[in-house]
């Protein structure tokens, strides 16, 4: 608890910093977004709704620490073995959404290749980390924020709409590759020293091929909220923000390395 009070504390000064020296606020996630505006309104509307959460993501604790290489190494193999787990369900739950009647031949092709995105670039690049630490994604068991996430997504996509299926997704990917970015542009003016596994893991999330990914995704989002009745677009973006805390929680569960409950024996009788 004193490791994880310390990096927020540092997470408040970094970014208390980083306002003062480029007077980048909360405002400039909205310039960004607000830029497609006109292209994509419905997915920029989600964003808008999320916009205190994901302000603050750009500066969590973790991502910060990452940045700087003060990260615990045991908090990154922690929440590395935990997003393992997640990607499992996350790719079960494209698949899942692959197979609805909504879906078109294109978007269901698709869907598919997400979710061999995940298996295969995603899980593969935890699964080098895996063989370096000798360790294996079963050591670990899903700790409570990610069973809290992973139901939600699941639960969503298994008896919501096709759109709500697609909305609740989205976070995973924009998000990851929003913090991705802004720590791939951070890391070309820092000096810090970090481990390889932090580099490689900014590498992926920042990349050029990750974006393309999303992009695409966003892109299908959209076009399902453009068909979509004023009331589902309402539950769409409900689901967009709430996986946005989701992901907030996802890290924060990282920092503390979140356990289940520990119980004394019950007394016998």
């Amino acid at each position: 608890k004193k490791v994880a009070t310390a990096l927020r504390a540092k997470a408040r000064d970094l970014a208390g910093g980083r306002a003062r020296r480029d007077g980048r606020t909360a405002l400039s996630t909205r310039e960004t977004q607000g830029g497609v505006m006109t292209h994509q309104p419905h997915t920029t509307a989600m964003w808008e709704q999320a916009i205190d959460c994901i302000s603050a993501t750009e500066t969590h604790p973790f991502l910060m620490a990452m940045l700087d290489g003060s990260l615990d190494m045991a908090s990154f193999k922690y929440y590395i073995l935990q997003d393992s787990h997640y990607l499992k369900l996350f790719g079960a739950a494209l698949r899942l959404l692959s197979q609805s009647k909504s879906a078109t031949p294109e978007d269901a092709k698709a869907l598919q290749g997400f979710a061999d995105g995940a298996d295969f670039a995603e899980r593969g690049l935890h699964d080098s980390f895996f063989k370096s630490w000798n360790c294996a994604v079963s050591d670990a068991s899903p700790c409570p924020n990610n069973l809290l996430y992973t139901s939600y997504l699941t639960s969503v996509v298994a008896t919501e709409g096709h759109a709500e299926g697609l909305a609740v997704l989205l976070p995973c990917f924009w998000v990851y590759m929003h913090v991705g970015q802004r720590l791939l542009e951070a890391r070309s003016a820092s000096t810090a020293k970090r481990p390889e596994e932090f580099d490689r893991w900014i590498d992926m999330y920042g990349g050029e091929e990750f974006g393309k990914a999303v992009t695409a995704y966003r892109d299908m989002v959209e076009k399902a909220a453009e068909g979509a009745s004023e009331e589902t677009r309402k539950r769409m973006a409900e689901h967009f923000c709430k996986c946005c805390e989701l992901e907030w929680m996802f890290w924060a569960a990282a920092i503390d390395q979140q356990a289940w409950p520990q119980y004394p024996p019950a007394p016998k009788q």
